[in-house]
């Protein structure tokens, strides 16, 4: 088992109609929550690293915590760009040694996010690099991407397939409805799992079956966090995520990938709360922290199984 990209994951994944987890890294305790949670459910596993997350921690340590990981553990994990919003950041990433990466041009119109898009293909693929990218604007905030619900809109079946061939990516972010951050829906949740199929179709017959699709803004902003950081003095009215029940659905479907962050920062946030509010003495971060690194490990195990159904799949 090594660092590797994602596209024999998502080979993989298709064929075996589960999904792989992308979790979002930051810091030590949240990579080695993850690595461990892949390794107790023997799957592999995504860890996403935004633009945010490049500044607040660097490359180098955030590559070389990932190693670390890989070789505490010995599964399969891969390290990938989230939402490069410019080639330059994706061109960076690239020689930092990430295998995959994210060129998001969903805020340019049509022609011109084809044109940014295949100018990243061709850097990532001549450095043997999986590249994802974005079609339909989600809406919600986390770190850079910020938009608002009126500026969202849905993937064209049509014109995906169109981008697609056009760009030569090798797997496409839709929008059907899934949001970012901790406020996705103010009334019933929904996902548009008939377009999703619609897309899934056209692709298949231009040529493209299997194509891995993927969900971002895909938390489901889980009651028990939200519960906990609320209990401890956090202000978390009105938080809604996506049901477990849809997600899986769509893990079933042509999903390979589905992004969930928000959930593993309200885990961390609940859980840290909780250990200084019972322990109002403490001020070792080995305490907290500890406590917090378990409650990620529980939840992203909680994922891998009931929602992306990747256990056992190594």
């Amino acid at each position: 088992m090594a660092l590797v990209s994602t596209k024999e994951m998502f080979a993989k994944a298709f064929e075996g109609k589960y999904a792989i987890g992308q979790f979002n890294i930051g810091n030590l305790e949240v990579v080695q929550a993850i690595a461990r949670a892949g390794k107790a459910q023997n799957s592999a596993l995504i860890m996403g690293v935004s633009s945010s997350a490049l500044k607040y921690a660097g490359p180098q340590f955030l590559m070389g915590m990932v190693k670390a990981a890989v070789e505490e553990t010995g599964i399969d994990i891969a390290v990938h760009l989230d939402h490069g919003a410019d080639f330059e950041i994706v061109k960076a990433c690239i020689g930092y040694g990430f295998k995959s990466v994210m060129f998001d041009g969903s805020h340019y119109g049509y022609e011109e996010n084809v044109k940014k898009t295949k100018e990243a293909v061709d850097y990532a693929h001549a450095n043997g690099v999986s590249i994802e990218a974005e079609l339909g604007v989600l809406a919600g905030v986390e770190d850079d991407v910020n938009v608002a619900a009126e500026h969202a809109t849905y993937t064209d079946p049509d014109q995906a397939v169109d981008f697609v061939q056009r760009t030569g990516i090798d797997s496409l972010a839709i929008a059907i409805g899934t949001s970012h951050g901790a406020y996705k829906f103010k009334g019933e949740a929904k996902l548009d799992f008939d377009r999703l199929e619609t897309i899934t179709k056209k692709l298949e017959a231009a040529g493209l079956k299997n194509f891995p699709i993927v969900l971002h803004g895909a938390s489901a902003v889980d009651p028990h966090s939200v519960e906990v950081c609320n209990k401890y003095g956090g202000k978390l009215d009105g938080a809604k995520g996506i049901p477990t029940e849809m997600l899986r659905k769509a893990a079933s479907m042509a999903v390979c990938k589905i992004n969930m962050d928000t959930d593993l920062r309200l885990a961390m946030t609940a859980y840290i709360r909780k250990h200084l509010a019972e322990n109002p003495s403490a001020f070792d971060p080995r305490g907290y922290m500890g406590a917090a690194r378990e409650y990620i490990q529980q939840v992203v195990e909680g994922k891998i199984k009931d929602v992306l159904g990747s256990a056992n799949s190594l």
